[in-house]
C-alpha cells in the first residue's frame, strides 16, 4: 500500500507527504531525520489515505499540495 498523510507541525502548518511505510515515515519525522519538518516538531498525524497504486497515491499528494487540494483539505476539515 502506499499512503499521502497530512502532518500538522509546531508552527501550525502542514506537511504533506506521500510513502509506502506509513508508521517507519511518522517516526522518522518525529526523530528529526526528514529536513522538510526537523526544525517544525513535535508533529501531529492529522490524516492519511491508503492506495493500492504507486501513482495514484503520487498524484493525489500532487494534488493535496495545489490550490485546489489545500481548498479540499480546509473543505473537508482535514485540519482545524
Amino acid at each position: 500500500m502506499w499512503y499521502v498523510y497530512i502532518l500538522l507541525c509546531s508552527d501550525n502548518r502542514t506537511y504533506i507527504g506521500c510513502t509506502d511505510n506509513l508508521k517507519d515515515r511518522i517516526k522518522r519525522h518525529e526523530k528529526g531525520q526528514i529536513p522538510a519538518t526537523k526544525l517544525r516538531r513535535p508533529i501531529k498525524l492529522i490524516s492519511y489515505f491508503a492506495f493500492s497504486n504507486k501513482y495514484t497515491a503520487f498524484n493525489f499528494e500532487k494534488y493535496l499540495k495545489s490550490g485546489s487540494g489545500r481548498a479540499f483539505i480546509k473543505k473537508h476539515k482535514l485540519v482545524l
